[in-house]
């Protein structure tokens, strides 16, 4: 069977800047995205920086429409305009001048391993050292404790400060996973964050994580990214959420146990001494909750 091009899906400005070797941020449109945490973290680095489109990929081949159909406005008696989906790689620059990139867009529907293969050519292409994905999930974490993130990538000596979070997970797989799955075979460095997003509010918005995944890009990355306008849309939310704590006994009472499930984990992890260890979930069992949860998804139909 004769093996499509990759090169055939993207098509490359031919006239660019000189780039050193930047970062890509890629922060694909997803499976999971507790609180829009990666969608709010993509849309503030596109609007906080000038952009340029560097490369553009071919959707009519990567997406099923009839999943996720694009919205058209029609007035009166005629369409008046169509939401063109872009998959897109874009050029920006920090606030120390310095440029990276960004692949924004929907995730791709098929042909997942030819667009793997596709972004890895742009990578060589654009001289690319460092890839970073950015996700989010909802866990069992109070809002009024600092918000956790799972740190992953290709080789060990890039996650050496973070602890691992569980043993193994089978997990249903990703666009953005596989990509970084796939660099790493090909010896190209890719790390990832997941955030931790408090499961009550993981269907609203919550800038605070969308803060908490550019903190750590830009630790890990040396990248200058500015980031007032996320904190205090989280300092809205976070204040918005307390009244609305406050004005339910029944979830101020599940705030307060998990709050006292985190302080007694991270008491434990500092003197090994749990507070009631026998029901504290293991990271096994955590881990086991999220393969649950990550398979319900999957279950439900795609939304219009």
């Amino acid at each position: 069977m004769r093996r499509l091009d990759p090169s055939e899906l993207f098509e490359l400005v031919a006239d660019r800047p000189e780039l050193g070797q930047p970062v890509l941020i890629q922060a694909l449109d997803g499976f999971v995205d507790a609180g829009g945490a990666k969608r709010l973290a993509r849309e503030h680095l596109l609007a906080t920086h000038e952009s340029t489109v560097l490369a553009t990929f071919d959707v009519d081949q990567l997406l099923d429409y009839r999943a996720r159909r694009p919205a058209m406005l029609f007035v009166e008696d005629h369409w008046e305009s169509y939401d063109d989906p872009q998959l897109a790689i874009h050029l920006l620059h920090d606030a120390a001048g310095t440029p990276f990139l960004v692949l924004a867009g929907p995730e791709p529907d098929v042909q997942w391993e030819r667009f793997t293969e596709a972004v890895r050519m742009l990578i060589d292409e654009l001289g690319v050292r460092l890839t970073v994905g950015l996700n989010a999930i909802p866990m069992g974490v109070p809002h009024t404790r600092p918000t956790g993130v799972i740190a992953h990538g290709s080789r060990k000596e890039l996650t050496a400060a973070y602890e691992p979070w569980v043993s193994a997970v089978q997990v249903p797989g990703t666009a953005g996973h596989l990509l970084e799955f796939r660099l790493g075979q090909a010896g190209n460095d890719a790390i990832g964050f997941a955030v931790h997003v408090p499961h009550y509010v993981a269907q609203s918005e919550y800038p605070a994580a969308s803060a908490a995944l550019l903190t750590e890009v830009a630790s890990a990355t040396g990248l200058a990214l500015p980031l007032d306008a996320l904190e205090e849309a989280a300092a809205r939310t976070r204040l918005a959420i307390d009244e609305q704590v406050a004005g339910s006994p029944e979830v101020a009472q599940v705030v307060h146990a998990l709050e006292n499930q985190y302080d007694a984990f991270l008491s434990g992890m500092a003197s090994s001494l749990l507070v009631d260890e026998s029901a504290m979930p293991s990271a096994d069992e955590l881990g086991a909750e999220l393969e649950r949860f990550l398979a319900e998804q999957a279950k439900e139909p795609p939304q219009g």
